[in-house]
């Protein structure tokens, strides 16, 4: 069970032409989300067998569908289309890299053609598309990706991001999610009631979260379990996680893979590729890189596509034999099917690791070809074995160490006392003008519920602690919560400012569909 979580934060700056950290989604477009989808279609026009699990948030699918950043991001690919031209003519005499700038234009040109014909210039079609040949099966995670077991205290807060999350996802998809991805797998005690009651049939876990529950899981991570209320947990497998996460022993380690690091926005002189780079002066990744891993302490090799297919094409049919092997070995313990759940950061394939989606169009070929082994969606095996064992399972994440640290500890837990404040009162403001007419007052109560759940994504807080992108994601957090308090301002001091609340409606219109009384409790 191949699962991507594909999310980015909600960034949105539609005051300047350019902004630093909306570059994030466009990359992610080429580099990631087009790519896949390429692949998917490769697989499906070869008649070649496939079924993948990915989540698509709710941050992601607004962005996504936003007409002022896909505009932003269409001038993007076409500048990446031009400065792929000016490469061409930069390195024409020099063969060690000309070939690696024909491929970048060859590449981005295949994009725009995919952007433009198959997605009709919209990139939720292509998952739209799959997964209505029943290919690819779409769920849904926390509305903005909110740290859930930190919002305990307020289990109306965490319903909130769960139920806006489904509704969100109807709205984009068409009809309610089968299965949520826990933001970063954060599970606590009873969240489950929660999933249950918005009608959510199961979510994923990091190892430990199920092999210390009670009582142990009798097939350890190789089958889901049953909470009390008969809501499934998948468990990730440790050894297929590792073989591709590892910085030492991953597959994208390897020296004949394209280097992330070595970029022209940095290495090139800045007349160069000054139209190219933040228009501050910044250096920025541009996505053109020549040079392949090679290795720590060595000068930097060319990157040489071909050998680096040579090698995504070993490491796929590597990856599953040892899942055909790990599946042989538990076969012959346990009384039904084996069943791996390899769940990544779709963000892995294709940015970090550029030859990411290729690896998975060869293992998905080689799973195909493997009559002993197959690729399954949550909802199949759930349909195959719908008898499984009720535990009690443990809190945890997927995070460093296993628990809640990264997202509280001594450098963002200033966070928290002002988000507790705010979905309080959003708590206390619903329930006392559920029923108001007042149209200022609802647009009011509504821009105050988005700010709350901009301000609680789990991002700010990672990106605090990482040490990437700390005062992006500290400037974020204090705007959310002063948006939030001057909107309170307006509402108990019975005074309007249609002009800030018309520009926050512009500027953070993430949940257009969203209506305030979210947050009246049941």
């Amino acid at each position: 069970m191949l699962v991507l979580h594909s999310h980015l934060p909600f960034v949105k700056h539609p005051e300047f032409d350019y902004f630093l950290e909306e570059q994030w989604l466009f990359e992610a477009i080429n580099e990631c989300y087009i790519p896949l989808l390429m692949v998917l279609k490769r697989l499906d026009d070869e008649g070649i067998s496939f079924k993948l699990t990915t989540s698509m948030t709710p941050p992601l699918c607004e962005m996504l569908s936003d007409p002022e950043l896909m505009s932003k991001y269409e001038k993007y690919l076409n500048k990446q289309i031009l400065l792929a031209q000016k490469e061409i003519r930069r390195t024409k005499d020099d063969p060690s890299f000309s070939q690696i700038a024909k491929f970048y234009l060859d590449n981005f040109e295949s994009i725009k053609d995919f952007f433009y014909n198959f997605l009709s210039k919209n990139v939720l079609n292509g998952y739209k598309y799959f997964r209505y040949k029943n290919k690819l099966e779409i769920i849904t995670c926390a509305a903005t990706h909110g740290f859930l077991p930190l919002m305990e205290v307020n289990t109306t807060a965490v319903k909130a991001q769960i139920t806006v999350a489904v509704n969100n996802y109807i709205k984009h998809f068409g009809d309610p999610p089968k299965g949520i991805w826990l933001p970063e797998c954060a599970y606590y005690s009873g969240l489950e009631d929660v999933l249950a009651e918005c009608g959510l049939r199961y979510f994923f876990l990091d190892a430990h979260g199920v092999l210390y529950s009670t009582p142990r899981p009798k097939y350890g991570v190789f089958a889901p379990v049953y909470t009390k209320n008969g809501v499934a947990a998948f468990a990730r497998d440790i050894s297929s996680s590792k073989q591709v996460w590892s910085a030492e022993e991953g597959y994208p380690g390897d020296f004949y893979y394209r280097d992330f690091y070595r970029d022209i926005g940095y290495d090139l002189d800045f007349d160069y590729i000054k139209d190219f780079i933040s228009p501050d002066g910044i250096r920025v990744f541009t996505g053109f890189k020549y040079f392949r891993i090679t290795g720590k302490n060595i000068n930097k090799e060319p990157y040489d596509r071909t050998k680096a297919l040579e090698k995504v094409k070993e490491h796929a049919g590597h990856f599953v034999n040892e899942r055909y092997n790990q599946i042989k070995r538990l076969g012959e313990l346990i009384d039904r099917k084996p069943l791996v759940v390899s769940p990544y950061d779709a963000e892995l394939f294709g940015h970090w690791w550029f030859e990411g989606p290729e690896f998975l169009y060869y293992v998905f070929k080689y799973i195909n070809d493997n009559v002993a082994i197959k690729a399954i969606s949550p909802i199949e095996y759930l349909n195959e074995y719908p008898t499984n064992q009720v535990v009690d399972l443990n809190p945890s994440s997927w995070g460093d160490k296993g628990y809640y640290e990264v997202w509280l500890n001594g450098a963002n837990d200033w966070i928290y006392r002002h988000l507790h404040y705010m979905a309080d009162k959003m708590v206390e403001y619903a329930k006392l003008y559920k029923n108001t007419k007042n149209i200022i007052r609802i647009r009011i109560l509504n821009q105050m519920a988005r700010e709350l759940l901009l301000a609680q994504s789990s991002d700010w807080a990672f990106l605090i602690t990482t040490g990437t992108a700390t005062n992006y994601a500290i400037k974020r957090t204090k705007e959310h919560i002063f948006n939030f308090l001057r909107l309170e301002d307006m509402l108990t001091k019975n005074y309007k400012d249609e002009d800030f609340v018309s520009k926050l409606e512009y500027k953070n219109s993430i949940f257009q569909e969203l209506d305030f009384r979210v947050y009246v409790s049941s």
